[in-house]
């Protein structure tokens, strides 16, 4: 598979002769005003949206928070003929199929294979956060003479890591939204992993590559990847973590 990090969490990942979008975000540099707080965005995507050739599949970890899907991003899926989040979102954007905990999808591919997604539980920070943060869902993909894939979203559970790692294990490449997220919201607690998180969601997804995306570009980040690099090395797993350029494809084995 080759992935090309446009920015924040928003990477273009190609596998099986398909290729998907993972959290349009494209917007430049702004502020966005929402109820009682404002978000930052510092960085604008090493690659516009106009500059992305065909994309077959989005993969929509959530629709309600402006980083990971933002209005350029929004206007983009309109362009794309499959969009894929969570049951929520289909009931707010025309054509987003929407998959339930462990729903899969077939698309397929253009050898004649399949390439099944399938939507994974995620926990956008401590228990409860459902109610004031939304749901937020994970995918799964998984074809034949093909790498599996973990795309977490915006999970802060290594809980419904370790679920996850044990029933499609074993997992090639993990897509981990890190950066350890703070909003004030729910007391200030964590929204996204940790780089701490990230080592142990490491070690629970076996010999997984680790792909962390979602570590800067906003300034409720508070961990970037540089201090996500040295949790890892200070683990020993310097060798499992891989950190993309953004806007440069990388393949990842």
């Amino acid at each position: 598979m080759e992935i090309t990090h446009i920015g924040g969490p928003t990477a273009v990942l190609n596998l099986g002769g398909l290729t998907f979008l993972i959290d349009p975000a494209f917007d430049e540099p702004r502020d966005y005003q929402l109820p009682g707080r404002v978000m930052t965005k510092l960085i604008g995507p090493a690659i516009p949206a106009d500059k992305l050739g065909p994309i077959d599949v989005a993969l929509v970890s959530h629709d309600e928070h402006k980083d990971n899907l933002d209005d350029a991003g929004r206007a983009l899926l309109a362009t794309i003929p499959t969009v894929l989040s969570t049951p929520g979102a289909a009931t707010r954007i025309d054509g987003v199929r929407g998959l339930e905990n462990w729903e899969s999808i077939d698309l397929r591919r253009p050898d004649g294979g399949v390439i099944t997604v399938t939507g994974v539980p995620a926990l956008h920070g401590p228990e409860g956060a459902e109610k004031v943060l939304g749901v937020v869902t994970g995918f799964v993909l998984q074809g034949e003479g093909l790498p599996t894939v973990y795309v977490a979203g915006d999970n802060a559970s290594l809980g419904l890591v370790k679920e996850i790692a044990d029933r499609f294990a074993p997992i090639d490449v993990a897509v981990l939204f890190a950066g350890a997220a703070r909003t004030g919201l729910l007391d200030g607690a964590n929204l996204t992993l940790t780089s701490a998180d990230a080592v142990e969601a490491a070690r629970l997804l076996g010999s997984a590559t680790i792909v962390p995306v979602h570590t800067e570009g906003w300034a409720h980040f508070t961990e970037g990847p540089d201090q996500l690099v040295a949790a890892f090395r200070e683990a020993g797993l310097e060798k499992r973590v891989k950190v993309l350029e953004h806007g440069v494809p990388t393949t990842v084995d």
